[in-house]
């Protein structure tokens, strides 16, 4: 089935719930960003680069970033950073709990106990700084997308993917490596660090672009809609509704 016409509702309304696959979206989009939580403190090498366990997942919800704000507007992507928001957030307090509550002495479970205080202890730290890089990245990420959709008059995706994630990505990347590894290992490595991260993620969203315009376009037909960010609240606390959206016939 092919996209034959727009139409316009200028001031029209919807609530984030009736569409049909916003919220299987975002389930997929924070078990991502949790996965990505937890395995970040490994730093992976290859050859020269250096690259956290984190990026093997976690530049695919920017992708996903990208897939909100094109379909749903700004006010769905800001509702699924929230969501992440808060489901870290869980994550990071029942690790806290589950750590320093006492462990049964038995040598197994002891060694369990070792291995979980080594990967949940860390996580405090990881969600403090993914979520302050999520308020400066992701945000970033969602507004550049929106306002060139608005710029390009729906033309061009690429240059909105791409150009929304070489913004969002260099505010994220400096912040989550600085905070996630500052005082544990050297400037130096910090600096490889987030050069190799970078340019990992930006190419990542390139070679990405193919699959970024299936899926858009695929919504975008299911769903009935192409939402334009007009006199849109881009604060974070704003409402949820979506604004000044075109619906889509077939």
């Amino acid at each position: 089935m092919r996209l034959t016409s727009l139409l316009n509702i200028s001031g029209t309304q919807r609530r984030l719930s009736t569409y049909r696959y916003y919220d299987l979206l975002v389930h997929v989009f924070v078990v991502i960003l949790l996965i990505s939580n937890i395995v970040a403190p490994k730093i992976c090498a290859f050859g020269r680069w250096r690259i956290s366990g984190a990026e093997l997942l976690f530049p695919i919800t920017y992708i996903f970033g990208d897939i909100f704000t094109e379909v749903y507007g700004y006010a769905g992507s800001r509702r699924a950073i929230w969501l992440g928001f808060f489901s870290s957030a869980l994550l990071a307090g029942m690790g806290i709990i589950v750590v320093h509550m006492p462990a049964a002495p038995d040598v197994n479970n002891l060694r369990m106990q070792e291995a979980l205080s080594a990967v949940l202890n860390y996580v405090p730290r990881v969600l403090a700084a993914s979520l302050i890089a999520f308020w400066g990245g992701e945000f970033v990420n969602s507004y550049v997308m929106a306002k060139m959709k608005l710029l390009t008059n729906g033309r061009w995706l690429w240059t909105r993917t791409v150009g929304s994630t070489v913004a969002g990505q260099a505010v994220d990347t400096v912040v989550v490596v600085t905070l996630l590894f500052a005082g544990q290992v050297s400037w130096t490595t910090i600096g490889t660090v987030i050069v190799s991260e970078y340019l990992f993620k930006v190419g990542y969203e390139v070679l990405a672009t193919p699959l970024t315009y299936w899926v858009v376009n695929t919504l975008k037909r299911a769903e009935g809609v192409d939402v334009y960010d007009r006199d849109t609240n881009f604060s974070p606390f704003g409402k949820e509704q979506v604004k000044d959206s075109q619906a889509a016939t077939a």
